[in-house]
């Protein structure tokens, strides 16, 4: 079965459509290093995408070797070109089947990826396996109940598709600590992806996001023509920057 981020289409714009500020994207590093308090910590990040966050860590974690795992080859081949760096290996694996051996992480980061899992208990007990006894995993994602990104201002379907394709938090939590993770807490963080929602209606023309392959072409050019709209109504010495908030769920694996 061919996967959606197979598609090089979508790899392609994948990564003009999730850039983010540099000061944001710093923002974000700094929030999951403070989880990772080793020296020079081995580090994977599964579903890596691009390779954006997995750059970021090897530029601004003091010591960082990275190991950024994607299933998709396309979009492994967009990270290898954007986001090159000696401190990071790019690799094909997925969640379940990890090209590790045991114990060689201090901390792994799924970003936006939890939802596209299909056996999340499957990959907990992976990343048992591969996390280090006292290692952390740091999950990027929006919890089923607290969807609220301004992308479903004007797409509300998405809104309703998300339900059914999100977890729960209580899901993966007892995803984690059934595979013998303890819960070190559950956050919210938000930070600027775009400083007006002009630019923002730029970067969601190529339909980068994989959600938008669940709306048909017409579902998409009227949530895109709301976004418009409501972009040239926006103060022109005014703008307003568009905010995404991420739950951040932390786990650490148990020693033994």
């Amino acid at each position: 079965m061919t996967r959606v981020y197979d598609d090089e289409r979508l790899a392609g714009s994948y990564e003009r459509g999730n850039e983010m500020p540099e000061q944001s994207l710093r923002a974000w590093i700094e929030l999951i290093a403070s989880h990772v308090r080793v020296p020079s910590p081995s580090l994977i990040e599964i579903g890596a995408g691009t390779g954006m966050f997995s750059a970021a860590l090897a530029r601004w974690v003091e010591g960082a070797r990275v190991l950024a795992v994607d299933a998709s080859e396309a979009m492994l081949a967009e990270a290898r070109r954007h986001h090159p760096h000696p401190g990071v290996r790019y690799a094909s694996g997925t969640a379940e089947e990890v090209p590790a051996p045991a114990a060689s992480f201090d901390a792994a980061l799924l970003s936006r990826v939890i939802h596209h899992l299909p056996d999340r208990p499957r990959a907990a007990r992976e990343l048992t396996r591969i996390v280090r006894p006292g290692g952390k995993v740091i999950v990027r994602t929006t919890f089923r109940e607290r969807l609220d990104a301004v992308v479903y201002d004007y797409w509300p379907a998405l809104r309703t598709i998300d339900a059914s394709r999100f977890p729960g938090e209580d899901e993966v939590v007892t995803a984690f600590t059934t595979a013998g993770f303890t819960v070190d807490g559950v956050t919210s963080f938000a930070q600027p992806v775009t400083a007006s929602l002009g630019e923002y209606h730029t970067r969601l023309v190529d339909r980068p996001p994989s959600k938008f392959t669940y709306l048909t072409p017409e579902q998409f050019h009227e949530g895109l023509g709301r976004l418009e709209a409501a972009a040239e109504r926006e103060a022109p010495d005014r703008p307003l920057p568009v905010l995404e908030r991420y739950d951040v769920a932390v786990f650490t694996r148990a020693r033994a």
